[in-house]
C-alpha cells in the first residue's frame, strides 16, 4: 500500500525525491487508465457479442443492427413477388431477356405439376352470347404454388409360397424373393429413415419434434425407435462410405480442418465435461472431390490430429491452434497454413467495442486501419477465385503478394513505436498477426491454398445449429455415429445433392452389397459416392451451382 504524505511532509520533501514520487503516480495513473480502458473495451464487447451481430466484415461491423423478430426485420413490401420460375428454380443472374414462347414450359417441364382447369359453363355461354355464337380464345394461365405435408405409405410385402404336389416334388416348397430389409423385423424403410436423418442432421430438428411432426401426420414413432435406427443405420451400412470418404480426402494436396465443443453425457467423465467434434475437408480451392469428414474425440491433444494425418502429404489450412503447428512439427511431409480471417478477427472486437455511433474514433483507430489492409488483400483474393490454382499462384506473387508484405511491415512498426496500449484487442490483433506470419503467408506460395479456413467453418455450421436445439449428446456411440452421418450428409451437400433422395438411395443400395462382416470392395462403392457422376437422377439438388 503506498504511503500516504502529510502537507506539511510534502512541503519539507527534498525536491529530486517529490519528483520520483510524482512520476511514480503518473505512471500508475497511466496503468490505472489503460487497465480502465480494457475493461470498458471488454464490456462493450460482452454486450456487442450478446446483442449485435457476428461478423468480422467492416461493412457489418460500422452498420451494425440488432435483429428481434426475423419476419418483421425482413419485412419489405416494395420487393416484388417472385416468378413461378423463380420459386422454383435458381435464375441465373444474367440480364433479363424477352421469354420465347413455350421457355416456361421448358423451364418447369421437371417439376411436378397438376393442371386445374376453370371453364364457364354451357348455360352461361349461350345466356351471354346465345346459341352457338362464341369461339375459344387463347387461355389465360397463372401459376400458384401448393404444399402438401408428408404423406404414409404401408408396404405390404407378400411373398407367394408354392408346393409341389407330384411324387418327384411333394411336399417342395418355392417362395419369392424376400426384398432386402435395413434392419431384420423391422418396419423401417430407406426412405423413412432417410427423412429421420435429412430432419435431424441436415435440418438441425432434434428427434422430439420430428416425433411430434409425424405424429401430427398420423405416424406415432418414438424418439427411441428413431435413435436406435439412425444409430444401427450409421454402424451397419455406412461405416464403408465413411471409410472410403476418409481415405479419399487424405489423398488431396490441401486439407483444411477445426474443431467445436460438444457435450457427452455419458463418456465416463463428470458432467459438463467437454467433449471435440473435428471436421476436416478437402481444399475448397483444390480440383477434387469436395468430401467432409467429421471425427468425435474426448479431447483436443495434438494426438487426434496427428494420428488422422499420418499418412497426409500436403498443406493443411487451420487456424492458429498450437496443436495443429505441433503436428506439423511432427510429421514430414506435413504443412501447416493459417487463416487470415482469424488474423483480423480482433481487430473486429476492438472496433465493436467502440460502438455504433462513434464513426470518427473508429475510423483513427489501429484496428481500423488493421482491417481496411486486410480487407483489400480479400478484395483482390476474391478475384482470383475463378483462376486455376496455376493462374491463381501467379497472381497473387504478382498483386497479392505486396500488400500482404506492406501489411506485415506496418505491423511491425505499429508495435515497435508503441502506438497502442499493450493490452486489449488491437494489440492482440498485432501480436497475433507477428506470431503467425510464417503461417499466414503459406497461401502465396501455393495456388490450391485459400486465404482463410472459412470452408471449415461452414462446414461445421450445421452440426453447431443442431447443436443450439438438442444441446447434447447421450453416449460416444451416439456421437460417433453422429460424426459418420454428419460427414455423409454434409459431402452431400457439399455435392449439390439432395440429401433426402441421396441418403434413401444409399439404403436402398447398401444392403444389396455389403457382405456378411460389413465390408463393400471399392470398385462397388466408388459409383455410390457423393462426387459421382452416376447416381440417380433424382439425387442431384435441383439448385444450380
Amino acid at each position: 500500500m503506498c504511503k500516504k504524505f502529510t502537507p506539511d511532509e510534502l512541503n519539507t520533501m527534498d525536491p529530486g525525491l517529490k519528483n520520483d514520487i510524482i512520476y511514480q503516480m503518473q505512471e500508475r495513473l497511466d496503468k490505472l487508465e489503460q487497465d480502465y480502458e480494457n475493461l470498458m473495451e471488454q464490456v462493450r464487447l460482452a454486450n456487442q457479442q450478446r446483442f449485435g451481430r457476428q461478423s468480422e466484415k467492416l461493412e457489418a461491423i460500422t452498420g451494425q443492427i440488432s435483429f428481434f423478430n426475423e419476419a418483421e426485420a425482413c419485412c419489405d413490401e416494395s420487393i416484388p413477388e417472385p416468378t413461378i420460375e423463380e420459386a422454383i428454380i435458381e435464375v441465373e443472374k444474367k440480364p433479363r431477356k424477352s421469354k420465347q414462347k413455350g421457355q416456361r414450359e421448358e423451364d418447369l417441364k421437371d417439376f411436378p405439376q397438376e393442371e386445374i382447369p376453370h371453364d364457364v359453363t354451357e348455360k352461361k355461354l349461350r345466356d351471354t352470347f346465345g346459341e352457338g355464337n362464341w369461339k375459344s380464345m387463347p387461355d389465360e394461365v397463372f401459376w400458384q404454388l401448393r404444399f402438401e405435408p408428408a404423406r404414409w405409405i404401408a408396404e405390404k410385402h407378400v411373398i407367394k409360397v408354392y408346393v409341389g404336389t407330384d411324387g418327384m416334388h411333394q411336399d417342395e416348397f418355392l417362395r419369392g424373393d424376400h426384398p432386402n430389409t435395413l434392419f431384420r423385423g423391422s418396419i423401417a424403410t430407406p426412405s423413412l429413415e432417410a427423412a429421420i436423418i435429412n430432419a435431424k442432421y441436415v435440418n438441425g430438428n432434434p428427434l422430439d419434434r420430428i416425433a411430434r411432426d409425424f405424429q401430427t401426420n398420423g405416424l406415432h414413432l418414438s424418439k427411441q425407435t428413431m435413435s436406435n435406427w439412425t444409430v444401427s443405420a450409421a454402424e451397419k451400412y455406412f461405416v464403408p462410405v465413411y471409410e472410403f470418404m476418409k481415405s479419399t480426402s487424405l489423398k488431396a494436396h490441401v486439407n483444411q480442418s477445426d474443431e467445436t465443443t460438444v457435450e457427452v453425457i455419458h463418456d465416463g467423465r463428470p458432467a459438463g465435461s467437454k467433449s471435440y467434434m473435428w471436421v476436416h475437408l478437402t481444399g475448397e480451392l483444390s480440383p477434387v472431390p469436395k468430401i467432409v469428414v467429421y471425427e468425435y474425440q474426448k479431447t483436443r491433444h495434438s494426438d487426434h490430429p496427428k494420428e488422422y494425418y499420418k499418412d497426409f502429404q500436403g498443406i493443411l489450412v487451420t487456424d492458429g491452434l498450437e496443436q495443429y503447428h505441433k503436428t506439423a512439427r511432427e510429421l514430414d511431409g506435413l504443412t501447416n497454413a493459417n487463416c487470415f480471417a482469424h488474423a483480423r478477427r480482433d481487430y473486429a472486437d476492438a472496433i465493436k467495442a467502440i460502438g455504433k455511433g462513434n464513426e470518427k474514433l473508429i475510423r483513427q483507430s489501429i484496428a481500423y486501419q488493421a482491417l481496411v489492409r486486410i480487407g483489400a488483400i480479400y478484395d483482390l483474393e476474391n478475384s482470383l477465385k475463378e483462376l486455376s490454382p496455376q493462374e491463381r499462384l501467379m497472381e497473387r506473387q504478382t498483386s497479392v503478394k505486396p500488400l500482404v508484405e506492406e501489411y506485415f511491415a506496418w505491423v511491425k512498426e505499429c508495435l515497435s513505436n508503441k502506438v497502442v496500449p499493450p493490452k486489449g484487442k488491437t494489440a492482440s490483433g498485432l501480436q497475433y498477426s507477428v506470431n503467425q506470419e510464417e503461417y499466414l503467408k503459406v497461401f502465396l506460395t501455393d495456388g490450391e491454398v485459400p486465404i482463410d479456413n472459412s470452408a471449415s467453418e461452414r462446414a461445421l455450421r450445421n452440426f453447431t445449429i443442431g447443436r443450439k436445439n438438442w444441446m447434447t449428446i447421450n453416449t460416444v456411440r451416439g456421437a460417433q455415429a453422429s460424426a459418420i452421418i454428419y460427414s455423409i450428409t454434409e459431402t452431400a451437400r457439399a455435392n449439390n445433392l439432395n440429401v433426402y433422395y441421396y441418403i434413401s438411395y444409399l439404403l436402398t443400395e447398401l444392403p444389396k452389397i455389403i457382405d456378411k462382416d460389413g465390408n463393400i470392395g471399392q470398385s462397388k462403392l466408388e459409383p455410390l459416392m457423393p462426387w459421382s457422376k452416376t447416381l440417380p437422377a433424382n439425387c442431384y439438388s435441383k439448385r444450380r451451382q
